[in-house]
């Protein structure tokens, strides 16, 4: 039997999973933060020995892309979502599914932290901006009833790499990486203007793959071109050290990471659709809790922290049953409160 969404259309299992290996990413990504130098957490481990000084190159390959796929992949599904429903639904769909979450998640933050806090739920935030601001867009224009561009040309992802690059490259000159802010004032709406303008345009051209048939139509040429460049990019910038190709990264960093958003993340999508679209009755199960792990996992990861701190694994070791176990525990968690009652709705 074929497997199709509730809507009856195809379930796009390629999507699903590669969604789930996103999830996963971040979780890894939040698990070594507290033993390298990724940012701010709220938790430092007592053993000044668990340190990684490596893992930078790991940070800063995952922030390169990770969460603008995800943007994308978000923005692929809002088209047909807003054709099936029709705005109203569409609106109240998005506020119960993201602004429930983050009403919750944002309360116990704020009061844990005695401040105005979302944490990990900016990306839930800022998706709920994003399609309320499609909806909007929406009542005013049309949709696309026809697209000029049927096929993403290799030439076309590199126009689409640089422009997001030398606008990120311009942002950095007054607002360089890992600086927040809140530009609504008392709103709580933070975001990374360095990687900010990454998401926008990964949403928006997300929304416009989903109206017309990119992800499906990509050659193999063009994917596995993709894929290639997109590796190349990350290994760069795997084997930076001090030296002069470190510099000449870093100088030109808001450039090079743009390129290896783009090719990274249209060589997975291509990827997948190829050699990913598992339909097992795991994968599906996985696909299912994905969402949640993401809302879930930073509590369970600092509660796991905290109980194993005076345990001795190495810094690594640490760092991977930390992510390891966390990933188990967030899906499992999700699927048991996803068993109340009327959470699937949200969750």
């Amino acid at each position: 039997m074929e497997n199709k969404s509730a809507s009856g259309a195809p379930r796009l299992n390629y999507l699903d999973n590669l969604k789930v290996l996103l999830t996963v990413l971040v979780i890894f990504h939040h698990a070594g933060q507290a033993y390298g130098t990724g940012g701010g957490w709220a938790y430092q481990p007592s053993n000044s020995a668990e340190f990684m000084p490596w893992i930078w190159h790991f940070f800063s390959t995952n922030a390169s892309f990770f969460m603008g796929l995800y943007f994308l992949i978000s923005g692929y599904f809002v088209p047909r979502s807003y054709d099936r429903h029709g705005g109203k639904v569409f609106i109240r769909k998005k506020l119960l599914r993201l602004g429930i979450p983050l009403l919750v998640i944002g309360g116990i933050m704020c009061a844990a932290t005695g401040t105005v806090e979302i944490g990990h739920m900016w990306f839930v935030e800022s998706l709920l901006v994003f399609c309320l601001v499609y909806a909007l867009i929406r009542r005013i224009f049309p949709p696309i009833s026809g697209c000029r561009v049927q096929r993403l040309p290799l030439w076309g992802l590199l126009a689409f790499a640089l422009v997001m690059g030398v606008g990120s490259y311009f942002i950095r000159q007054v607002s360089p990486q890992d600086h927040w802010i809140w530009p609504f004032g008392i709103i709580p709406l933070p975001l990374e203007p360095a990687h900010y303008l990454q998401y926008v345009m990964m949403f928006a051209v997300g929304v416009l793959a989903g109206r017309c048939g990119w992800i499906e139509k990509m050659g193999r040429g063009v994917g596995a071109a993709s894929l290639a460049l997109g590796v190349l990019f990350a290994v760069g910038n795997y084997v930076r050290g001090d030296g002069a190709w470190s510099g000449f990264v870093w100088r030109w960093f808001g450039i090079y990471e743009s390129l290896m958003c783009v090719f990274i993340s249209f060589g997975l999508l291509w990827l997948f659709r190829e050699c990913g679209n598992w339909g097992g009755r795991f994968w599906k199960w996985c696909a299912a809790q994905s969402y949640g792990a993401y809302v879930f996992h930073m509590f369970l990861m600092l509660a796991l922290q905290h109980a194993v701190d005076g345990v001795w694994m190495g810094a690594f070791g640490k760092f991977f049953f930390i992510g390891a176990a966390i990933t188990v525990l967030s899906f499992v968690f999700t699927w048991l409160v996803r068993l109340i009652p009327g959470v699937k709705k949200v969750l």
